[in-house]
């Protein structure tokens, strides 16, 4: 059936025939609408105060208790990543199963928003804005990095090391170390984060758009709650999903800021300090403040473009600079590697590299289940008229084929640094001999020609990323946070746009990147048997909608 008479529901009206969930709840019902001078707000009551005050109850805590709150945070880390490693790859290799199954099933031909629904954006736009959104600070972050370090410090599924103590490389071990160094980067950044992603997006765009619910994660567990969704169960869903959304942003600004501040000094001699650090949070925050104002389309899908373009400039401008054949090896290679690897490397048991195992997959699944809500709401917003097949195969593939390839172009020129230049290289310098990790990507360009140009572009796209990061979170957040209006006052964006850059700032101050880590492995917990219950929720809402 279908429903026309949507407008105080403040989504889409379905076109064509749906199965909408028939309840008496009203987007907007549970708010407090008030106005303080000139600012208008708009707020969910048990989700925004509770949000909102715990979030500045941590802030206040963690600077008055800074010592205390760095030891705390370490702690806190160690634990998570030893004791729940198991729990974390469990979970992940679930969602890569469900969403794979999805594809080839007759419930792929669902269409979200109705049988008759047409993509809100076009494919360019579209996958430009998810993959902006969904891990690019991460990239540029780690694509020198990891592939280098697990090739030669992490040893996972007891890799050993081509490099010896005095930099030089044994060509005997080199090309097989190489294959398994990127096939073991390329799994923290293929299949099992997009499918995280995929998840939380399909089980919201499903629920808004066909089951015509409000735009908020409790939406999804209505066929196991019913209307008690609208109360106290729901308000805790809701609630994680903000702290989740905001721990898990928060880590990758304190990234992006990391690395600009020392790509800066790398490049131009400023300060490598806290302090910048902290300017340029400020800074991006208050340009990601105008962005958020303007919106989707005017903010949000512009940065977005721009910023995929300049990141394709700057890949071409590797892969052509460096070993270009190399690198087209080293796609391949790593690829294939990876597609043998992928079954024991997800394997939470019974493994010896714990290195690798917990201090990166663990931490790294936790902060894409962390991310999950913010990246899944924001690819749910832009998805109308996708097929649940179209949907899952774009957000799950495509982006993780591109990842392979800059993992190739960017790890796979490091390595080739190292192997040629031994510990002349500036990569061995920075990762291997010190792990210096805000500085590995200079220190790959530092061995190529343009070495200014290209790093002042790494430093643009690491800020850039950071914006659209920052103005894609306030979004979804506020949405969350006003009862699953899509609409609501821009004063609210303000202040979560705001409230992130402080956190950062702060988490910053209390502890550094472990601090970040910490967080986004505390709220992962939580949130991951939250997405182990989307899966159930969306076979429910799909096995009802016509195809």
């Amino acid at each position: 059936m279908s429903d026309s008479s949507n407008e105080s529901l403040d989504i889409p009206s379905p076109s064509g025939d749906v199965n909408t969930i028939d309840t008496s709840y009203e987007v907007g019902q549970d708010n407090i609408q008030t106005k303080v001078g000139p600012l208008t707000f708009d707020i969910h009551n048990p989700v925004f105060l509770i949000s909102s005050l715990t979030v500045v109850a941590f802030v206040l805590v963690t600077l008055i208790f800074q010592d205390q709150a760095s030891a705390v945070f370490n702690w806190l880390f160690n634990f998570v990543t030893t004791t729940f490693d198991w729990f974390f790859l469990s979970a992940a290799n679930i969602f890569v199963v469900f969403c794979l199954a999805l594809i080839v099933s007759p419930w792929g031909s669902v269409r979200l928003g109705g049988t008759d629904a047409k993509p809100d954006f076009g494919y360019l736009s579209w996958f430009a804005m998810l993959f902006a959104a969904g891990m690019g600070i991460g990239l540029m972050f780690f694509g020198v990095l990891e592939p280098v370090y697990h090739m030669t410090q992490s040893n996972p599924l007891g890799l050993q090391s081509p490099v010896g103590p005095d930099g030089n490389v044994d060509p005997a071990q080199l090309a097989e170390a190489r294959a398994h160094g990127l096939a073991a980067t390329i799994f923290h950044w293929g299949l099992h984060p997009w499918a995280i992603y995929a998840v939380v997006a399909l089980s919201l765009a499903l629920f808004t758009y066909n089951k015509q619910l409000p735009l908020s994660i409790r939406s999804a567990f209505y066929p196991m709650m019913g209307d008690r969704v609208w109360g106290w169960p729901g308000h805790v869903i809701d609630i994680v999903a903000v702290f989740a959304t905001l721990f898990g942003l928060t880590t990758s600004l304190g990234l992006g800021a990391q690395q600009a501040t020392a790509g800066m000094n790398y490049v131009y001699g400023t300060p490598n300090s806290l302090n910048v650090q902290i300017i340029v949070i400020i800074c991006v925050t208050a340009v990601a403040l105008v962005s958020v104002i303007r919106g989707i389309d005017g903010g949000v899908k512009l940065l977005s473009n721009i910023n995929m373009a300049l990141a394709f400039l700057l890949l071409m401008f590797v892969f052509l600079v460096g070993p270009t054949m190399q690198i087209l090896q080293d796609a391949w290679t790593g690829l294939s590697t990876y597609a043998r690897d992928v079954v024991p490397l997800s394997n939470p048991f019974g493994r010896s590299d714990d290195s690798y195992r917990e201090s990166w997959t663990s931490f790294y699944w936790a902060w894409w289940i962390s991310w999950s809500p913010f990246v899944g709401m924001f690819i749910a917003r832009v998805s109308r008229g996708r097929t649940v097949r179209e949907f899952i195969t774009c957000v799950i593939l495509i982006p993780s084929l591109v990842s392979v390839f800059w993992m190739a172009v960017f790890g796979g020129t490091a390595i080739s640094q190292v192997a040629n230049m031994g510990a002349e290289s500036g990569v061995y310098q920075n990762v291997i001999s010190s792990y210096n990790d805000a500085i590995a990507m200079f220190a790959m360009f530092g061995d190529l020609p343009l070495t200014a140009i290209t790093s002042t572009l790494g430093i643009v796209l690491v800020l850039v990323f950071f914006i659209t990061s920052s103005d894609s979170g306030s979004l979804v957040i506020d949405t969350i946070t006003a009862g699953g209006k899509t609409e609501a006052p821009t004063a609210q964006r303000v202040f979560w746009a705001t409230t992130e850059g402080v956190v950062a700032i702060v988490l910053l101050i209390g502890g550094g990147l472990t601090a970040l880590q910490a967080m986004v492995n505390a709220t992962g917990i939580i949130f991951t048997i939250i997405l182990l219950f989307l899966c159930w929720s969306i076979l429910q809402g799909l096995r009802t909608e016509p195809r």
